[in-house]
């Protein structure tokens, strides 16, 4: 049912009982006061102006870089059916559309995700998280990767054509991976004492990728600790994670290691928790 709207007769007269009733008020006790003047607006000033523009990027962020998974195919465009270790295992081969070294994972973490199969507890695939991040109606796939040293590979996949696009991938020491609204927000601590850097990534309809579209230094909320992932403990018998997930996934190898069609998740929590 559309809203209802009185007359246009009625509202005129409102506005002109309300407008009188506010100037019949200004000086009288609780009236309206004046802040004093605005101030002037000021206009950006540019500095050295005959500087010359620069010709190329200081350093590659990895930003707007795309790879096609080998491989994969997401039926009906559902990411939730997808075996988040073979995604992982199939993006070691995948071929960016340009090499930032991003995408690339230490030797050692390689091997981990190679033998995920045969040694879950080693695992470094953290439990899948899902999201529309594009803005399409599908969510996408978040994935997460222990690196040495507590730092921390985080990857989006889209469902594209029945196949699976890595629209985001960079890695980070990071305190704590949010995802608000569309955005996918990394924290990092800082070298200053009681700061933190903060980067929110966003889709980007012209380059079809996440891009880092804020990025800010801010104070450190006392409350806020960033405990790093638990493994996540199995069944001996099933191989299913037992609990609540807080660690590297451990999906039951099938026939069919592309998919994984066990229970339906909310579009942001991990897979198989509440």
């Amino acid at each position: 049912m559309r809203p209802h709207r009185a007359p246009a007769a009625t509202r005129t007269a409102v506005l002109a009982v309300a407008a009188l009733a506010l100037l019949s008020g200004c000086g009288a006790a609780g009236g309206l006061k004046s802040a004093g003047d605005a101030p002037s607006a000021v206009e950006p000033k540019s500095l050295w102006p005959d500087l010359p523009p620069a010709s190329a990027a200081p350093y590659d962020y990895g930003e707007g870089e795309t790879a096609q998974i080998p491989g994969i195919r997401v039926t009906g465009g559902d990411v939730r059916r997808l075996d988040p270790v073979a995604v992982a295992q199939a993006g070691l081969k995948a071929k960016t559309d340009r090499d930032s070294g991003l995408d690339e994972l230490p030797d050692g973490t390689v091997r981990q995700i190679e033998a995920c199969r045969t040694a879950p507890d080693d695992c470094p695939v953290l439990p899948p998280y899902y999201r529309d991040l594009t803005g399409d109606g599908r969510d996408e796939l978040v994935l997460g990767i222990r690196m040495p040293d507590r730092q921390l590979a985080v990857r989006v996949y889209m469902p594209d054509g029945g196949g699976l696009t890595r629209i985001m991938s960079t890695y980070d020491a990071v305190i704590s991976v949010e995802l608000a609204g569309r955005d996918l927000i990394m924290r990092a601590p800082s070298v200053i004492p009681g700061y933190e850097y903060r980067t929110a990534w966003s889709w980007d309809d012209r380059q079809r990728a996440m891009l880092p579209t804020r990025d800010e230094i801010l104070r450190t909320p006392e409350h806020r600790k960033g405990p790093w992932p638990k493994r996540t403990p199995t069944s001996p018998a099933t191989g299913e994670p037992t609990g609540t997930p807080t660690g590297p996934a451990t999906p039951t190898p099938s026939a069919d290691t592309t998919t994984n069609p066990g229970p339906s998740t909310p579009s942001d929590s991990p897979a198989g928790t509440r």
